[in-house]
């Protein structure tokens, strides 16, 4: 061994990490595989592991290139990373330090949607329940979108032409870029928090996936939902959908539907009124033939064309009424008479003063039984005689059976 260089660890995995730095192919690789191990840390690096149906190779993203990404790797999807291999020389085991990763078979945007899309669904911001009606008559419009655009312009000329009354106020942001989502989401809470707009609109012409993408930002999503003010989302053109569109309380196909939707039509509403109008005076008119009518025959009926003759028919049918009330009463007098006088006839028939007056008498002792029996006195006793006319009273003497 004399002669020959001796390594440390160190020494051994620097030369070779060295060796992998100095071989262009080897500093921009493209890499298919399958992720799995994927793991964030609180540094904001990214470890995962890719692999094939033989091999497997970790790999590791720092947080610079990690922030960049626009969609959320998951265990078990198909990627394309981009980096290069080199060795980590504390654990001597070579790595690809990776700075992006591509789902296959889609692109990052259209993953990253999907993703947002479901995460958001789940949490209920796209509920039914939770979006509000539109007011149909609103006074204040607010309109979140690039001051230099078509589509602000579109708007604001339609809702000029269609309702003119209302007040329209622009909040400029910028629609595109990396600082667009921040200012979209400020400019709708600062609308809301102030109660400047009964409506308000965001949104922004036509324009690639890519221009598109602030409209598909959560933060943008979580401040149209927590609005209290209602929110329509006009995002591009007809075939365009953002995830704009699923919070807000009303999609638009284009920004100048948004502005058709917002706000009613004001020469639509004239129409109406003035169908109204006239509705309601054909019918004030209709009313007032009738009553005129009704008018005209109450004037034609006798009480009123000769009040003097009407009311001494009247009299006449008091007259008339009150001698039958007087007829009535006598006979109704008579046939009580009478029946009184029969039910007095059978009342004194039955009387016990009747048989008295026959000649019966009726005795009774000094507590005022009635006698049905001699064995009811003794000898000696007072006994009352009840006569027709008067009454004695008698001491017995004698007792007979």
């Amino acid at each position: 061994m004399e002669g020959r260089y001796v390594f440390t660890v160190s020494e051994l995995n620097q030369f070779i990490k060295d060796l992998l730095d100095n071989v262009p192919p080897l500093q921009e690789v493209l890499l298919r595989g399958e992720v799995s191990n994927y793991k964030m840390y609180p540094s904001g690096h990214h470890y995962f592991t890719l692999k094939d149906s033989q091999c497997s190779l970790k790999c590791v993203m720092f947080k610079g290139s990690a922030m960049r990404l626009r969609f959320r790797p998951e265990n078990g999807m198909q990627v394309i990373a981009a980096g290069r291999v080199s060795v980590y020389p504390r654990d001597g085991a070579y790595q690809l330090y990776c700075t992006s990763l591509t789902p296959e078979g889609a692109g990052d945007l259209s993953v990253a949607f999907e993703q947002l899309k479901e995460k958001l669904r789940k949490e209920g911001l796209f509920d039914e329940g939770h979006k509000k009606p539109l007011p149909k008559y609103p006074r204040r419009i607010a309109i979140v979108t690039s001051p230099a655009g078509a589509a602000v312009h579109d708007m604001i000329r339609i809702l000029r032409r269609r309702y003119p009354i209302a007040k329209v106020l622009l909040l400029p942001v910028r629609v595109q870029g990396t600082e667009a989502p921040a200012e979209i989401a400020g400019a709708i809470r600062y609308a809301d928090r102030h109660k400047l707009a009964d409506v308000l609109i965001t949104g922004r012409g036509g324009g690639s996936l890519e221009d598109l993408w602030a409209f598909n930002d959560e933060r943008v999503a979580r401040a149209i939902y927590e609005a209290e003010v209602p929110v329509i989302s006009a995002v591009g053109h007809e075939p365009d959908v953002a995830i704009s569109d699923f919070v807000a309380d009303r999609r638009a196909s284009t920004p100048s539907n948004a502005a058709e939707i917002a706000v009613p039509d004001m020469a639509e509403l004239l129409r109406t009124l003035g169908g109204m109008e006239q509705r309601m005076q054909q019918g004030t008119q209709r009313c007032i033939g009738y009553r005129r009518e009704r008018l005209e025959a109450l004037a034609e009926k006798r009480v009123l064309t000769e009040p003097t003759a009407y009311l001494e028919d009247r009299r006449q049918d008091i007259d008339h009424l009150t001698h039958r009330l007087c007829a009535g009463m006598r006979s109704a007098s008579g046939h009580a008479a009478q029946r009184f006088g029969a039910l007095a006839a059978a009342l004194d028939a039955l009387s016990p003063l009747k048989v008295l007056g026959r000649g019966y008498a009726l005795a009774q002792t000094e507590d005022g039984s009635v006698l049905r029996s001699s064995g009811q006195v003794n000898t000696g006793d007072r006994v009352h005689v009840r006569l027709s006319k008067g009454g004695i009273v008698c001491e017995v003497r004698e007792k007979e059976k």
